[in-house]
């Protein structure tokens, strides 16, 4: 009896070491793979660091190639586009005017009644239209005939009471936020699309005749009085309530700069100087690039699957567009060779583009004590179920890894502007104030990424030129901008001054 009591405890003991030693592989698999993932997001945090040494080396590079854009034609990696704009609204702007800002997966139409001085913008309304996705891959004339259709049903909801003059047209400025070679104030050829959008038969067309005849396929008397970038608009809309406004800076699907140059610091320019001896540049800045980017292999393998690769660097490291890709890029990773969400990796997670900006942000900025907002988005977007609280915690240092590299690196392209400018240091009893208007998503909406870049700023040009040196959220200049521009260059301006 006592062999067999003996030898069952001898079993169970077995049996119990056996379990123990289980546990311990399992849990020693469990920190190894833990560790591996851990590896994974330290060598990616390494490669997006940006201490101010490197940031300044961007600014200056930005500097450069901002003159060497404004030298000669391809002479940058920068466009440097001239816009034709050598005179920003200045409040004296009267009447109704229409504008269309396309920039995006979605596109606005406008509708402006404008005071002059004493009234400014006495009453405005708007309507957002998505694009259905077909669209942005399709025709040129498809593109341009659903665009002017909601443009068509727009007008017909204006009031009664606002009703033009008989003969008179409607006037429209058109902020067109895609790379044009423009030809006047109101016509331009396009470069190329950014943004996802890729129509091959507009490449090389004039982008204000191809709406001109969407529109007259509408049967809608409107004329096309402004085309300009968004960006141009947003200066614009700046300027309209600030004379001090120097530049303006998109942050949002995509990413651009503009600013007021001197007409006689533009070597290319071979017109007359314009009497106000001024000319905005549409900078096209999302296309910058240097060796000083601090580019990682995920930047690299994005840029390598894109529509356009090796072009919009600078944007593919900074703007709304790409911003979730990268965060989902490196989970691919962790899941994929440390097993970070399990055994299997999820399938949603090597879906490109699955996990948008603007839920990464919601992650970044969630702040209940068991992030909830991160496992509810990791479940409905990823399908991936039951994360423990560690797994959240490392996501969201993920997103604040890629937000902040985006924000440092805009500040750093803003700091390369106003060196530029020379408006980078003090200059005894040089009190003006230098503002640049900024406006898009990601800069209204993600504000862990706008609150860094103004830090950053801050930090980079330091406390005395700070004081002199403004960020001023535009609202919807891009829209307002174009009407004003619009009415700015209105075939029936000298009329109404005679």
């Amino acid at each position: 009896m006592k062999k067999v009591v003996v030898g069952a405890a001898v079993i169970c003991t077995a049996t119990v070491c056996a379990a123990a030693t289980l546990l311990v592989r399992q849990r020693m698999k469990s920190n190894s793979k833990w560790s591996k993932a851990m590896t994974i997001l330290k060598e990616f945090e390494g490669r997006c660091s940006t201490p101010m040494s490197k940031l300044r080396q961007v600014a200056d590079a930005m500097a450069v190639e901002m003159h060497a854009g404004l030298a000669s034609e391809g002479g940058s990696k920068l466009k440097m586009l001239i816009s034709y704009v050598d005179n920003l609204p200045t409040g004296d702007e009267e009447g109704l005017f229409y504008a269309l800002d396309l920039g995006g997966t979605n596109f606005r139409v406008l509708r402006v009644h404008l005071g002059g001085k004493e009234k400014r913008v006495v009453h405005q309304e708007f309507e957002e239209v998505s694009i259905p996705p077909h669209l942005m891959v399709g025709s040129s004339e498809a593109l341009f005939g659903f665009i002017a259709s909601a443009l068509a049903k727009f007008v017909a909801t204006e009031d009664p009471a606002l009703n033009l003059a008989p003969g008179r047209q409607r006037e429209l400025g058109f902020t067109f936020s895609f790379p044009v070679r423009q030809l006047s104030i109101a016509s331009g050829a396009l470069i190329k699309w950014t943004k996802g959008f890729l129509i091959e038969d507009a490449v090389g067309e004039d982008v204000v005749a191809e709406l001109t005849r969407a529109l007259e396929r509408e049967g809608l008397d409107m004329r096309v009085a402004a085309l300009v970038n968004d960006t141009i608009g947003t200066l614009a809309g700046g300027r309209y309530y600030n004379p001090d406004v120097i530049a303006a800076v998109i942050l949002g699907t995509g990413t651009n700069a503009a600013y007021v140059e001197r007409a006689h610091a533009i070597p290319k320019w071979h017109g007359l100087l314009p009497k106000s001896g001024e000319m905005v540049i549409n900078m096209e800045w999302g296309n910058f690039r240097s060796s000083h980017l601090p580019i990682s292999e995920y930047d690299q393998a994005l840029d390598v699957e894109s529509l356009n690769p090796g072009e919009q660097i600078f944007e593919k490291m900074i703007s709304g567009m790409y911003l979730g890709d990268i965060v989902r890029r490196v989970l691919l990773r962790m899941a994929e060779e440390a097993s970070f969400f399990g055994d299997t990796v999820p399938p949603n997670l090597k879906i490109p583009f699955i996990l948008r900006t603007p839920d990464m942000s919601a992650m970044h900025h969630d702040k209940s004590s068991d992030l909830k907002v991160v496992g509810t988005k990791l479940k409905d977007i990823l399908g991936i179920s039951n994360t423990s609280l560690k797994t959240r915690k490392v996501v969201v240092e993920l997103c604040d890894i890629v937000a902040t590299r985006a924000a440092r690196l805009s500040a750093a392209g803003i700091l390369g502007i106003l060196k530029k400018l020379g408006r980078d240091t003090v200059r005894e009893g040089d009190n003006q104030k230098s503002v640049i208007a900024m406006d898009g998503g990601l800069y209204e909406h993600y504000t862990k990424f706008s609150s860094c870049l103004e830090s950053t700023l801050r930090e980079l040009i330091g406390k005395e030129v700070s004081k002199n040196i403004v960020i001023e959220h535009s609202n919807d200049g891009s829209g307002i901008g174009a009407a004003l521009l619009a009415a700015s260059h209105s075939q029936y301006l000298y009329v109404q001054e005679s």
